[in-house]
């Protein structure tokens, strides 16, 4: 690995860093830079942008213009830093003890980074088959980003074999991961004089069953498990993470709302807490709530259900992956990534990337410099292979 790649690798790193693409704000001054990097190379870029046009999705292509190939994808945005103790300012990159500082730099503007920097030696290759870049938008808060970028591939018939998603898996092969199901339950009730209860629909309390139902599930889920799973844990698992609602502690609460989240390991899974829901709801909650208060609602909206990576047993990207890492064997993880949407498109998709995801999302985040050699040795395997 050449001294002068690693340099420019930290470069690059640190101009991706300085863009402080949280996932509330916009991306576009980073895939304006990404998109001019790869321009330059000879790539052919299109950007797809969101419905208020402050953010866009970049995909790029080197090599020849056919169906195959390889996708290098990765996401943009970042979580926020308010609240957390950064001992540095967590925009600026510096390097301390073989470490590179800053938000983004392990979840995962290091894999892009990495990406780029190989980009220059690909864009000399007479490449045999095509190498491409998915770079998204909005990863962290519902992979809104991906989901509408492989709508956008099918349409422009674009047919990528494989996809090499980067997350930070501490450059282990990771095969399979659960689905992530995000949901807001809004209820709406009737508000009173907190004296007289029974004249009211208090909506904190129906709130209030329905996380004891959602808990139930939880519980039933367990014995859901498949046998030999390798997930932990290896069951469904079900989450409520914020509930907010009421004007005070003398009104019957007229609002609440339940933002609580699913990750399925299996589509039984989704299906028996949804057929759950759908009966408790509309045979047991509403029906008493409508008694009082027949404008009594309850609605569930759904934030996004990203699929699954789902464990094949043939499966082309891992076997590139294979062979360009010398891995032989692959695990599977808990959290999320973009990789199920790609497979549920009809293409193969693994994941592997520089970085651990214990130092994702916290303060002083960090990617180990040995990491970023790594990846950039495992993308410059693939580059030889697609020639």
């Amino acid at each position: 690995m050449s001294a002068a790649l690693i340099e420019d690798t930290k470069h690059i790193l640190d101009k991706l860093v300085a863009f402080p693409t949280i996932s509330h704000d916009s991306n576009l001054a980073m895939v304006d830079y990404m998109a001019d990097f790869l321009g330059q190379l000879g790539a052919r870029v299109f950007l797809q942008h969101n419905e208020d046009g402050r953010k866009a999705n970049l995909f790029a292509t080197l090599g020849p213009n056919k169906d195959g190939g390889v996708v290098l994808s990765g996401h943009s945005d970042v979580v926020p830093v308010e609240g957390q103790d950064w001992s540095s300012d967590p925009f600026q990159m510096f390097e301390s003890n073989g470490r590179l500082y800053g938000r983004g730099t392990c979840d995962m503007k290091g894999f892009l980074a990495c990406c780029l920097a190989t980009s220059r030696g690909a864009a000399e290759l007479n490449l045999a088959r095509p190498l491409h870049f998915a770079f998204t938008y909005d990863e962290e808060v519902g992979c809104f980003g991906a989901q509408a970028l492989v709508r956008e591939l099918a349409r422009r018939q674009i047919k990528p074999a494989a996809a090499l998603i980067g997350e930070p898996t501490m450059m282990q092969v990771i095969e399979g991961h659960k689905g992530c199901y995000e949901y807001t339950t809004n209820f709406t009730g009737l508000e009173g004089h907190g004296s007289q209860p029974d004249l009211g629909v208090n909506a904190i309390q129906y709130a209030a069953r329905f996380i004891t139902h959602l808990l139930g599930l939880s519980e039933s889920l367990k014995g859901q498990a498949m046998v030999g799973s390798r997930f932990d844990p290896p069951w469904a698992t079900i989450q409520v993470g914020r509930i907010f609602g009421g004007a005070g502690r003398n009104i019957i609460a007229g609002n609440c709302s339940v933002e609580w989240e699913m990750r399925p390991v299996q589509p039984s899974d989704s299906a028996l807490v949804k057929q759950s829901l759908d009966t408790f709801i509309n045979q047991q909650l509403l029906p008493e709530m409508k008694t009082v208060s027949p404008s009594a609602a309850i609605e569930t909206i759904v934030v996004g259900e990203v699929e699954g990576l789902q464990v094949v047993a043939q499966s082309e990207a891992r076997d590139i992956v294979y062979e360009i890492t010398g891995a032989n064997g692959a695990d599977v993880v808990a959290f999320g990534t973009e990789a199920g949407l790609f497979q549920e498109a009809g293409i193969s998709a693994i994941i592997c990337g520089p970085g651990s995801i214990e130092q994702a999302h916290k303060p002083n985040e960090f990617v180990e410099i040995d990491q970023l050699k790594s990846c950039l040795k495992m993308l410059s395997r693939l580059q030889t292979k697609l020639m």
